[in-house]
């Protein structure tokens, strides 16, 4: 028996061990709780990974923002780390999570910021923050000139919340623009309305189809000519949807998006791109590429893109010799619409997250930095850079800021007015913008959104044939590459937390053999006593 006891506890031990070596090179951390106040007698280093378009505007604002913050606050010193794209940031947050590595301010999207959480406490909820009377916006210790929690756009700081909490601050704010070669529509005999249907901008591209006998495009007198081309095909594939009321996802994380409107918005993608009217940036390049030499007609982009549209963009000659450029007179309206009478537009944009510390004294140094990045100073040195719209009233409202949008057209550098109709465009439309359901596996979502369009419009172009049997394997292809079904399955779990890790299988698993063990053992060892007093 005692043999028994000591195997007993043997196991009892390895079991107790289990938790331990399963979360070997991940950190668990306490909830952040607000200091009373922020001590200034210590020194801190904070990590900030930001992402610029490869714009020098855009560092030196950044830069400038680390200076002037570490000017105000002497003891915080901040280490910048700039990155090109945001997936890159999104693969080495989810790496440096698994060792508590990850930076203390981060540049991100509210999708990936939903992965990011399933970590122990890694992200910090900004509720409390948001309001402290202190330390938060417009906080009577803050030694800066933030806005006030009223003062920001309050759209946007919706989009931030997350499981009833908000994890991400508003950063910069965009939505997408349809740039339009007015010269060549007016030359195809149309106008532009003010609102274009996806009817329209398709007819138009067809149109422009005609050649003459040599090959040649009679609408440029050229041999290339792609008269629309959408950079963002998952965005394309959300704002239809959106704009037919049709399904995609839900707040519980149910994949809902293969209906009978992606079809139908499949079937549209099929229809023109065996016109050869239509066109992707993965298939063809960025739009802005074709455009600016009379190449394409209509071109979908960010409205952070602008400075990259038309003939005579700060940024458009960078990758074109002048001598290709066409000139022409551009036009920019939002994207096209099913139903001009109710508009739907995305909106996207960087936010801000702060990561969790074992040192709240730290957290609240971030976060006060994170605040800093809200100033009119930022938001307007930002926006100004690209179409980009500031998140704050305060500084969508600043004097200065109106007489820049005022200024539109004035020249073709600061104020490009491709760029500020691109601006004005988003202000103009904050009512009419929407953002998807925001859950672990959303960003895959998207993706997935993306890639049918994009395998759609490969199928029409190698002359595959684009029938029922094609879907129903295109939709099971991105089910399975993007764990569509695993996604729906973890979300709409009970306590949708997924499936339990490996070790706590084997902890429990191994919990209940050690009690039946147990158990077995006291009914042996009671059997025994009985025979030993009958006896």
């Amino acid at each position: 028996m005692r043999k028994m006891r000591r195997a007993l506890l043997a196991i009892l031990t390895v079991l107790m061990l289990l938790p331990l070596n399963g979360c070997h090179g991940s950190r668990s951390l306490n909830a952040f709780e607000m200091p009373e106040e922020f001590d200034t007698s210590r020194n801190y280093e904070i990590v900030f990974w930001a992402k610029n378009d490869t714009n020098k505007y855009q560092t030196a604002i950044y830069n400038k923002a680390v200076s002037d913050f570490e000017a105000l606050y002497p003891n915080i010193k901040v280490n910048i780390r700039l990155y090109t794209d945001y997936s890159r940031i999104y693969n080495d947050v989810i790496t440096n999570m698994a060792t508590g590595t990850t930076p203390n301010v981060c540049i991100t999207y509210p999708d990936h910021v939903a992965t990011y959480l399933t970590g122990n406490n890694t992200v910090v909820p900004l509720d409390e923050l948001y309001v402290d009377s202190r330390y938060g916006l417009a906080g009577s210790e803050v030694r800066f000139d933030a806005p006030s929690f009223d003062q920001m756009v309050s759209r946007f700081v919706e989009e931030g919340k997350l499981n009833d909490h908000y994890y991400c601050i508003p950063f910069m704010r965009s939505t997408e623009a349809l740039y339009i070669n007015k010269t060549y529509v007016n030359k195809l005999g149309y106008d532009i309305p003010d609102i274009v249907s996806w009817d329209y901008v398709f007819e138009v591209a067809n149109a422009a189809m005609k050649k003459d006998d040599e090959g040649n495009f009679l609408i440029n007198g050229q041999k290339i000519m792609i008269p629309f081309i959408y950079k963002s095909t998952d965005n394309m594939m959300i704002q239809m949807l959106r704009q037919l009321n049709a399904p995609y996802s839900n707040a519980q994380g149910e994949i809902l998006i293969f209906n009978d409107q992606t079809r139908k918005i499949l079937e549209m993608v099929r229809e023109n791109v065996a016109t050869a009217s239509f066109s992707t940036f993965k298939i063809s390049s960025y739009p802005a590429n074709f455009l600016n030499v009379g190449q394409c007609i209509f071109a979908i982009d960010s409205t952070a893109g602008a400075t990259w549209m038309g003939p005579e963009a700060p940024l458009g000659h960078q990758d074109i010799a002048e001598e290709n450029l066409v000139q022409f007179e551009m036009a920019v309206r939002m994207i096209p619409q099913f139903d001009g009478s109710k508009p739907q537009m995305i909106s996207q944009g960087p936010s801000i997250c702060v990561f969790n510390k074992a040192d709240p004294q730290e957290v609240l140094a971030s976060w006060l930095f994170a605040q800093y990045l809200l100033t009119n100073d930022i938001q307007i040195g930002y926006s100004q850079t690209e179409g980009y719209a500031p998140v704050t009233l305060k500084a969508q409202q600043d004097p200065g800021y109106q007489q820049y949008l005022a200024l539109g057209g004035s020249d073709n550098e600061e104020h490009y007015s491709v760029k500020i109709d691109a601006v004005k465009l988003l202000l103009d439309n904050i009512d009419n913008t929407f953002v998807t359901p925001v859950f672990n596996g959303s960003a895959s979502l998207r993706d997935a959104a993306g890639t049918m369009i994009e395998e759609v419009a490969k199928a029409v172009n190698r002359k595959q044939t684009v029938d029922d049997a094609f879907y129903e394997k295109l939709y099971g292809n991105v089910t399975s590459l993007y764990h569509l079904d695993q996604i729906s399955a973890g979300n709409n779990a009970r306590a949708d937390l997924g499936p339990l890790p490996t070790t706590a299988v084997m902890l429990l698993g191994g919990l209940a053999a050690v009690w039946l063990l147990l158990a077995a053992y006291y009914l042996n060892d009671l059997r025994r006593n009985r025979k030993k007093k009958g006896s």
